[in-house]
């Protein structure tokens, strides 16, 4: 499809259908609606105009109820800016449902179209795809502010778009006027969990299935060829450094919940199935399998397993071939291979927990145990203890309730693992991996809770995320490469070594250029250890949705990384928003996982680097570091965050169940605030400086011999995808929303600063892409974040102008302050990867 034919496309199924359906909202149930929906382009254009003449916020919200409403009382004002806001929620949420439903009309590229016989690297791809692995592990971060409710009417819009019926859009539009959008109380860990197994149960299974299903026919192959091709990961209920209110007891229900689910996808797959399959000799075997599955579904405790399962499938294969002609054998051969792919698990599930917490335990268990003090031992003594002793202690002996539910945690591992199976849960991950004691200690308390060696059937996975944790990482690694206890642990796991890398922390940790460089060279740097020492290793990527947690461009990111950097297997994270606005239906699931595949392929045949390009993006992200340092250490930089953003208001929202700083009880510290909020509050004034704060300044020190900066950029399609993560990131930055802190006596000059930077890097990008606009290249996507921005200006007007009024402590701060909360939703809805 040309590009012009798609940007028709686009106007005729996304711009004209959001005007057109726009309009029911006038006549939605409630008397004050048409009156709100009219005042709702005045806003607009008052904040355009207004902004543009370096207006204030406040200015432009206190003009218009002034001069364009009739309203006289505090109260008739503040109705009818909580009334606009709610539309406004709303609004976004029609809007996201014509976008996702015009998804499946735009051509993209399919995994069966290069899949074919004929071409060219055909025999290639098949061998790849029968040895490669994607994962996406799913996190319970808290970035989606669409509740349970709110999905599932999206889900209906989608399909009333879809059918262009005016009438069950209508419909639905008034229902979503009578659904409340906020929690009236936070969520527990456990409910975080079954939202996103709700995804799994309605879209995964069945898009998974059906390319895992289609590759097999496709290239002729068993319906067991890889059934680590397209794998689940979960971290709802089993991360504890995200979420410190995840229990033993968390951990277990969730697991629960996972083999459950999977057996109703396989007990309702067998329903429609045994219609197909209505011959004498497997009628017997086919409903001795759906009554197994039907009791799975009431048990806590399985006593059916995913190679029972099999067997029998197997069985009726045999049957089917032998007696039938073969009839129907392809949607055997599709449930079959869904039984590889899912197991007992559907996700395994992940455990994680912070450094510093596996050494207050570590401390605690030498205390009572050895009768030693932990932190004078020496590293040699540490070692002998970490992976000489055995013992079987008991919980109940502690009185600390972390150091008691750690322990009761990894003495359960083994019977999650018994019920799930290995593949339900066989990886434990480290955030803050500084040194090898780090993933020791993990190691010890496998050892410390009575599991033989033999025993530890989990991948020990250190999480490296700050600069000074990535700089270390080959050190650490080749000190444990070289233990001869680890290293027999490491052959038990088939010599394979999961690390996992933080983008997010990474970026707050180093700026944008400077992580994103850094975690590339920390995978080569790794790679070509583990290849020396004999294993594979298992990249791991922590990433949030917007290009400064790593997200944007995802595929072309995995696409450039080449054969210096170990790909076999593609793992990352997708939280909130990325869930619901990337693999949210099943034709998003279906092209964001066929593009993965084929992004590890590309990356097999991406390019070498061009002699000393890696010296200059090391120059570049150093050059980057400095400037963003400078900022970071800035003795303005924590108090304009809590100051001038919406930073303290995300703990108030009830989207997630987990804090928003890692240290409740201190100061606020950089090192302690959780990335997404981080990132989030930049995003919601609008300046978005994680995503290329320091870019400019790199780019800018190359100003005399511009033309080596434009050759890597032509050449290297890792730092080519690093720039256009970075355009989009500037893209949704509106520096005039906030001018107005220009002028503040305490603030000014750091404001002026942020937007010098901005404007900076956005001269030097669009020099080096040869573009005279923003995303001039991407028409497409350059267009929806307009239409989204033009959609949530009024809201941020009045998130802004009730920001300022608590700045000046109104008596009303309390009312401006759940404005403030209240228009986070819509404003980070629109936004889609904010956070």
């Amino acid at each position: 499809m040309q590009n012009n034919e798609r940007v028709e496309k686009f106007r005729q199924l996304v711009s004209n259908k959001y005007l057109i359906y726009n309009s029911l909202f006038l006549n939605l149930p409630n008397e004050n609606t048409a009156y709100t929906g009219i005042f709702i382009p005045l806003l607009h254009k008052l904040s355009k105009e207004g902004y543009q003449k370096d207006a204030q916020p406040k200015e432009v919200i206190e003009d218009f109820l002034a001069n364009h409403t009739e309203l006289k009382t505090d109260k008739e004002k503040f109705d009818l800016l909580f009334r606009m806001i709610k539309y406004i929620e709303r609004q976004v949420v029609l809007f996201d449902s014509i976008e996702d439903a015009a998804f499946s009309s735009f051509e993209k590229q399919k995994i069966e179209s290069v899949l074919q016989p004929g071409n060219e690297n055909y025999q290639d791809l098949v061998e790849h795809l029968k040895s490669f692995s994607s994962r996406i592990v799913f996190t319970a971060h808290p970035t989606q502010f669409y509740p349970n409710n709110v999905q599932g009417i999206m889900h209906g819009l989608r399909s009333a778009v879809q059918q262009d019926s005016i009438t069950k859009i209508d419909n639905i539009l008034q229902q979503l006027a009578y659904t409340p959008f906020i929690n009236r109380e936070k969520p527990t860990p456990f409910d975080e969990a079954q939202s996103i197994i709700f995804y799994l149960r309605y879209v995964y299974y069945d898009t998974l299935g059906k390319i895992y299903h289609k590759i097999g026919k496709e290239a002729n192959l068993q319906p067991d060829f890889n059934p680590n091709l397209l794998e689940l990961g979960f971290w709802p209920g089993g991360d504890r450094d995200g979420n410190p209110f995840v229990t033993k007891e968390t951990t277990y229900k969730v697991a629960t919940q996972l083999r459950i689910t999977i057996m109703k996808c396989y007990y309702n797959h067998l329903k429609i199935l045994m219609r197909k399959l209505t011959f004498r000799e497997v009628n017997a075997p086919l409903n001795k399998l759906k009554g197994k599955l039907y009791k799975q579904i009431f048990k806590k405790k399985t006593s059916l397993t995913s190679e029972e399962i099999l067997d029998i499938m197997y069985n009726v294969r045999s049957l089917v071939k032998d007696n039938y002609k073969s009839l129907n054998i392809d949607l055997i051969d599709d449930f079959i291979g869904r039984v590889h792919l899912f197991g007992n698990h559907f996700a395994a599930l992940d455990i994680r927990q912070d450094s510093s917490i596996h050494n207050q335990v570590i401390a605690e268990i030498f205390k009572k145990e050895f009768e030693v003090d932990y932190t004078e031992l020496s590293s040699d003594e540490k070692l002998n203890y970490l992976t000489q002793k055995s013992l079987e202690i008991n919980p109940d002996d502690y009185s600390d309730d972390l150091v008691v539910d750690t322990i009761r945690n990894v003495y359960q591992i083994r019977e999650i693992q018994e019920l799930n199976g290995q593949r339900g849960l066989h990886r434990y991950i480290i955030s803050n991996s500084e040194s090898i004691f780090d993933v020791l200690h993990v190691y010890a308390l496998f050892r410390y809770c009575g599991y033989l060696e033999e025993d530890i059937n989990i991948d020990i996975v250190p999480l490296f995320e700050t600069m000074a944790g990535m700089d270390n990482s080959e050190a650490i690694m080749k000190e444990l490469y070289e233990n001869e206890v680890y290293k027999k642990h490491l052959h038990k796991r088939n010599k394979e070594q999961h690390i996992m890398l933080g983008f997010s922390d990474g970026t707050k940790d180093g700026g944008y250029l400077k992580a994103n460089w850094e975690i590339y060279r920390t995978k080569e740097r790794l790679t070509s250890l583990s290849r020396q020492e004999g294993y594979q290793v298992v990249f791991f990527d922590g990433r949030g949705g917007p290009p400064a947690r790593g997200g944007g461009k995802t595929h072309q990111f995995y696409a450039a990384q080449g054969n210096e950097i170990a790909n076999e297997k593609i793992q990352l994270t997708i939280q909130g928003q990325t869930i619901t606005s990337v693999f949210g239906t099943h034709e998003q699931a279906t092209y964001n996982f066929e593009q993965l595949l084929l992004a590890g392929v590309k990356s097999m045949q991406s390019k070498n680097w061009k002699p000393n390009h890696k010296e200059l993006l090391t120059n570049l992200a150093d050059k980057s570091y400095e400037k963003y340092i400078s900022l970071k250490e800035h003795r303005l930089f924590i108090p304009y965050l809590e100051e001038m953003t919406t930073l303290k208001y995300y703990g108030a929202t009830n989207i997630g169940s987990r804090p928003t700083k890692r240290n409740q009880n201190a100061e606020l510290r950089l090192k302690d605030l959780r990335a997404i909020p981080f990132v989030g509050s930049w995003g919601l004034v609008r300046q978005n400086v994680p995503g290329y704060y320091g870019l400019g300044t790199a780019l800018n020190s190359y100003a005399d011999q511009f033309h080596v900066v434009e050759d890597l950029y032509e050449h290297s399609a890792f730092f080519r995808s690093l720039i256009l993560n970075s355009i989009m990131s500037m893209k949704k930055s509106y520096f005039p929303l906030t001018s107005y802190m220009k002028n503040d006596k305490k603030y000014g000059e750091f404001w002026k600063n942020l937007r010098t930077e901005y404007e900076l890097t956005k001269k030097l990008v669009l020099k080096l892409t040869h573009q005279t606009e923003l995303m001039e290249n991407e028409e497409l996507a350059r267009k929806s974040i307009s239409m989204r921005e033009n959609i949530v200006l009024p809201l941020l007007s009045i998130q802004q102008y009730a920001l300022q009024k608590i700045q000046e402590n109104d008596p009303n701060k309390k009312i401006y302050e759940k404005m403030v909360i209240r228009a986070l939703f819509g404003n980070i809805n629109a936004s889609r990867n904010s956070a």
